[in-house]
């Protein structure tokens, strides 16, 4: 590989608090060589011809804490190549991805079959979760010591929840003498149960059943209940809620945990949903207005740590029945990005924060080196063009699945380039 220069970008990299307008020299290595102001056309070899970005952003590859793929045994729905392709149209270069496969994630063996796959097949850097309890059935734990030893990062029963609260004691003390990573997806099974969509007005009008925010504020504190007894590192999936946020508030000065929420909870609410848009369909559910005003606060503020994808990709066939029929979920790894722009170009939140939340935020909660564009590191990084306007359509979507929640929507700022270990991968 030859030395790759580039000049006049606008450069953020929170973890380096690289806020400026410079230059990105990439060695023969595919490391980052040097970075920021002093790159520019007057101190680099006068033989090079380095790129001019005009002014377009340089962002640390994003780090995507949530990510469903369908492979093993849901590769009708997504699959690590298809994945990857989707992730770096979006400027993604690394994701988590959750146990809830086919067979699930939670012993020795499929973690090896897993890391092989993904490593023949795909172009990003995946990191996959284990689950919780053997086959997410919430009653017998995994054995955490020997799947941190295979490379497991974090452990998560995905879209279900330890119930159990002596369970959920024991998975946390055998967490902290380990030092590994619980998600916990927030939701008290009794009072959720048979719900599609939020408890009130919305789900009276179109007669479904709702999901009250207490059901996901009560798991909460419960969990950080039992978290000041066994500090363990704990991360709250997504956050939905208004309530939600004020009770991390309350907390988060005393014990030490993170969260983070979906780019569908800070971006939409159970308006949107109108006559039964199986595509909105969603866990957690879209809440209120003021819901989804308090979770921009709580970002703006700092409250929450991480913006996540939550993508779950479903074919057409799993989306196009009845409301109550439907699957749940949204593919939202390739919007991901443009449509937490939104929140800068509208004033909500700073630029910089959003970049935080989406890179060197959820690398440091999951101990890993990247997220950030440090020198000796590897060149995951993507060039976005912040005012380019565009419009989603679901047949321009790269991923396999095309079940956004997002249809039609007018977004501004485009990934236009996507580099993971300094190789191009993406470039409209």
């Amino acid at each position: 590989m030859k030395k790759q220069y580039f000049i006049n970008a606008n450069i953020i990299d929170p973890h380096n608090s690289i806020n400026e307008n410079g230059g990105l020299i990439i060695g023969e290595d595919g490391k980052i060589e040097a970075i920021g102001k002093k790159v520019n056309s007057n101190n680099l070899p006068t033989r090079e011809k380095p790129l001019d970005l005009k002014g377009k952003h340089i962002f640390p590859g994003l780090v995507d804490m949530r990510v469903f793929v369908g492979e093993p045994g849901y590769e009708y729905k997504e699959n690590f190549r298809t994945l990857s392709n989707a992730a770096l149209s979006g400027g993604v270069t690394s994701v988590v991805t959750m146990p809830n496969t086919d067979p699930i994630i939670d012993n020795v063996s499929i973690v090896d079959f897993l890391k092989r796959r993904g490593r023949d097949k795909s172009k990003i850097n995946i990191f996959p979760c284990a689950s919780l309890t053997q086959n997410i059935k919430g009653t017998n734990m995994t054995e955490f010591g020997l799947l941190a030893k295979k490379g497991i990062i974090a452990f998560t029963d995905g879209i279900k929840t330890i119930q159990n609260t002596s369970l959920m004691n024991r998975i946390m003390n055998s967490a902290k003498d380990l030092d590994c990573l619980i998600m916990q997806h927030a939701e008290d099974y009794h009072l959720s149960k048979n719900g599609m969509i939020n408890s009130g007005i919305i789900a009276t009008k179109l007669g479904l059943s709702g999901i009250p925010d207490i059901a996901e504020r009560i798991i909460i504190e419960r969990d950080l209940a039992l978290l000041e007894k066994n500090k363990c590192r704990y991360h709250i999936s997504q956050l939905s809620a208004a309530k939600s946020v004020e009770v991390i508030k309350e907390r988060k000065d005393n014990i030490k945990f993170t969260c983070g929420v979906s780019i569908n909870n800070l971006s939409l609410n159970e308006n949107d949903i109108g006559d039964f848009k199986t595509f909105l369909k969603l866990s957690p559910p879209l809440r209120k207005e003021e819901d989804r005003e308090a979770l921009v606060q709580g970002l703006k503020d700092q409250t929450i740590d991480v913006i996540v994808s939550d993508h779950k990709p479903e074919d057409e066939e799993s989306k196009r029945l009845t409301f109550s029929q439907a699957a749940t979920g949204a593919s939202g790894i390739e919007t991901l990005l443009s449509l937490s722009l939104e929140l800068y170009h509208n004033g909500s939140v700073k630029l910089e924060t959003i970049i935080q939340a989406l890179t060197s935020n959820p690398a440091k909660i999951l101990r890993i080196s990247k997220g950030n564009l440090s020198i000796g590191n590897d060149a995951d990084f993507c060039i976005v063009d912040l005012d380019k306007p565009w419009i989603v359509k679901k047949e321009n979507l790269i991923s396999k699945s095309k079940n956004t929640s997002i249809e039609d929507k007018k977004l501004q700022g485009k990934v236009t380039n996507t580099f993971v270990k300094g190789k191009e991968l993406f470039k409209i």
